[in-house]
């Protein structure tokens, strides 16, 4: 089991953490969804990611990580409006900021049992193919970038 450095999505967090103020703001110029939504799917998408891992069986991992996601995570970049959320990591109609503060806390206890999983513990994503231990912090941290630049965008 090697160590992982989840420093930056600490950080991550504590960013959502500091945007929650903004959760009603909307640009619909920029997304059709407001601040909490991306907060919210940003927290769903990272407890959903490490509780899937959690679950995983490490020996039916295979590396069949795709040639775009290997290029999209060495950039810590998602395009803009090409993919669509997974029903489990859409925000509901109605997003409540204790909701948010519940998730956020949910995250900050979920990352920190990432060192601790199998190196092959893995999640199957839609696009990429199984993102296991060795690549799940890029993953995360380039997805809920992708979302932060959305919030930034709408909040200028």
């Amino acid at each position: 089991m090697s160590s992982v450095d989840i420093t930056v999505l600490q950080n991550k967090l504590d960013l959502m953490e500091g945007l929650i103020p903004n959760s009603e703001a909307i640009k619909t110029s920029i997304s059709k969804a407001n601040v909490a939504w991306h907060l919210d799917h940003s927290l769903k998408v990272i407890n959903a990611v490490v509780a899937t891992m959690q679950n995983s069986d490490p020996a039916l991992y295979e590396d069949n990580f795709s040639f775009i996601g290997k290029l999209l995570l060495k950039f810590r970049f998602f395009p803009r409006g090409k993919a669509k959320a997974p029903k489990y990591v859409t925000p509901p109609e109605v997003i409540l900021e204790d909701a948010i503060i519940l998730q956020l806390a949910e995250a900050r206890a979920q990352i920190k049992t990432i060192s601790s999983l199998d190196n092959n513990a893995y999640f199957k994503h839609p696009l990429f193919g199984n993102i296991n231990k060795s690549r799940v912090v890029q993953f995360l941290e380039a997805h809920t970038n992708h979302h932060m630049k959305i919030v930034k965008s709408i909040l200028k």
